[in-house]
Parts: C-alpha cells; structure tokens; sequence
C-alpha cells in the first residue's frame, strides 16, 4: 500500500493547489482557488490536499460546520479531485487517507457531493466506487437536463414556433460584458416573486468573477424595442457550457424570447462544445420536479445527466480495508 499523507490547504498552497485544478481530469474554474474564496467570509474553508511522499496527488474542495465536512458549500458540484494517471486503487486509497484523518481530528460526517461525469475530462468515476465501499448514503440526486452537442438533437416543433414569433417580433440577441440590466430587470425580481430568493450571487459577486475569469462567464441577452425581455449567465468551461441563470419577462411571455436565445446559443455560439447543460429543474434537495421547466428544456432534445450527493460516516474508513483481491 502506498503513503499517503493528507494536509489542511493552507494560503502558501495556493499556487500548488490551482495547478494542479489545471491538470486534473475531474476539475473545472470553479475549484480554482479564486473562484472558491470570493465568497471565503460566508466558510469555514477545510479543503485538503493528499500527497504520496512529497508529490501532490489529490485534492478535496471543502468546507465545515461544526464535526461536519461538507463538499465545498459555496460550489454548484465538488467531489475529490485527481489526475489523468491516478487508478481506481489508488483512489481508494487516497479516500480511506482521507477518512482516517477527519475522524483524528473530530469530523463525525463527510457530505460529498460529486463532479457530474459530463464535466470530466477522461472518465472519473473512481471516487463513487469509493463510496459504494464506505457504505455511503446516497442523500440527494439532482438531475441535469443536457445536449450531447456531438449527436443531432432534434428541437421540438412548438420551440420552433416560438422561435418564428421572436423573428417576427424581430427580437435581438447581445453578448454584453454588463450583468446589471439582466440582474436588475429581470433575474431578481422575478426570484423575488416566484420563489421569494435571490441569486446565489449578488450583481457585485458576479461582476468580480467576470472580472477574474472573462472568459468563463458570459452574459447573453434578449431585447424588444431596445428593452431586455430575457437572458442567461453561462459559465463555460472546457467541455461544458452550463446555463447558470435563465430568466425572462414574464409579462411579455408571448415573444419567444428564450426559445430564440437557446436556439441561437445551442447552434451558434457554443456548437463546439462537447455539451449543452441547461441545469437542473429540481427543488427541495432534488425529491420535486419542476414539469414544466424540464419539459421546456427537453423539447430542444436534452436528456437527463443525475447529479450525486452522499453522506459517508469517517469511521467507515475501516471498510475500506481488504477490498482488493
């Protein structure tokens, strides 16, 4: 068995830690270290970070409260993180590494919630049979509606009907670097009427991220007669372009705004992509199912991709013995 040495992230890791985000085949921007402290005053951060001898292996974004570890909190998905050569053995091994050294140091409960497999770069799915050996609930499952962009989807004819009135209407698509208009008019307050929330990112929080990383976040809208009818925020990464935030005017919900913008997004502007992902349509931890939402999202001929969430207790380290053959 190999040496493992697991070690709390500390600031002088910071360069150490995002290359190796930048070389692992399971990670995004979004474990970037950057990305992961803009909103550090809300956790108390407990990312880890694994080591064979003195080279690091693997990392884990993460966060506490009280004796609880959490997949990072302020992350849309997490999991642990691991490079392109790194076996399933040895993924094991790093999880027990990990289990052990939260249950020396009082965590009672890891919640892990995992990378959905369209994000990865090579299959990477070590970590879930990891956790079938630890005896890890499955708590929550999300399901993502997405496009395969390297297959034909066929769009449905009543989205083709809203994309004829938004011609007629002779809507306008912009790519612009502002959030505000998006945020203001549109996003918030309908948040605010139909679900009396917020964005997850304040119009401050998002503009700073823009700013760190221009070329992952990008703000599409919709506009009739120079007003903003609609929008989404997309957050792109390599194989991936994720719809963060889709709004639109529901006042004016007979242009076919949004059918128009994800038609023009899905053809045009991210056509390279490997995939298309709408997010989820699910609410209370993933038990309820938006129908409509998923129905919109499916008439463009998205399939359902499921998101994984586990609770694994750190003394089951010991199951992870004697596994191997």
């Amino acid at each position: 068995m190999k040496n493992y040495t697991v070690k709390l992230y500390q600031e002088t890791d910071y360069e150490k830690w995002n290359d190796f985000i930048g070389q692992a085949k399971n990670a995004t921007f979004l474990f970037h270290r950057d990305f992961m402290e803009y909103h550090k005053d809300r956790f108390e951060d407990f990312s880890l970070l694994v080591y064979e001898n003195e080279k690091l292996v693997s990392v884990l974004p993460a966060n506490k409260v009280n004796d609880v570890v959490y997949s990072h909190q302020g992350l849309t998905y997490g999991g642990l993180v691991y490079g392109e050569k790194t076996k399933l053995v040895s993924v094991i091994e790093i999880f027990k590494s990990i289990l052990i050294f939260m249950n020396e140091n009082a965590i009672a409960k890891l919640h892990l919630k995992t990378l959905p497999s369209i994000y990865h770069l090579k299959p990477a799915e070590e970590i879930q049979y990891a956790l079938f050996l630890a005896e890890a609930k499955l708590i929550r499952r999300d399901s993502l509606s997405v496009l395969d962009l390297s297959q034909e989807n066929k769009i449905a004819k009543i989205r083709k009907r809203g994309i004829q009135k938004a011609i007629f209407n002779n809507l306008i698509i912009k790519e612009e670097d502002n959030f505000e208009s998006f945020w203001n008019e549109i996003l918030i307050p309908n948040l605010d009427k139909k679900h009396k929330a917020k964005p997850v990112h304040t119009l401050e929080e998002i503009n700073y991220l823009k700013n760190i990383f221009p070329k992952n976040f990008r703000q599409f809208n919709v506009y009739y007669n120079d007003k903003i009818v609609a929008g989404t925020t997309v957050f792109e990464s390599k194989n991936v372009a994720h719809c963060q935030y889709i709004s639109k005017n529901e006042k004016q919900d007979n242009l076919g705004s949004l059918d128009f913008l994800f038609e023009f997004l899905i053809k045009e502007v991210f056509a390279e992509k490997r995939f298309f992902d709408f997010g989820i349509s699910n609410e209370n931890q993933g038990k309820k199912l938006n129908e409509g939402l998923s129905y919109w999202k499916e008439s463009f001929g998205a399939g359902t991709i499921v998101h994984d969430f586990y609770e694994v207790e750190t003394i089951n380290y010991d199951l992870l013995n004697n596994v191997l053959l």
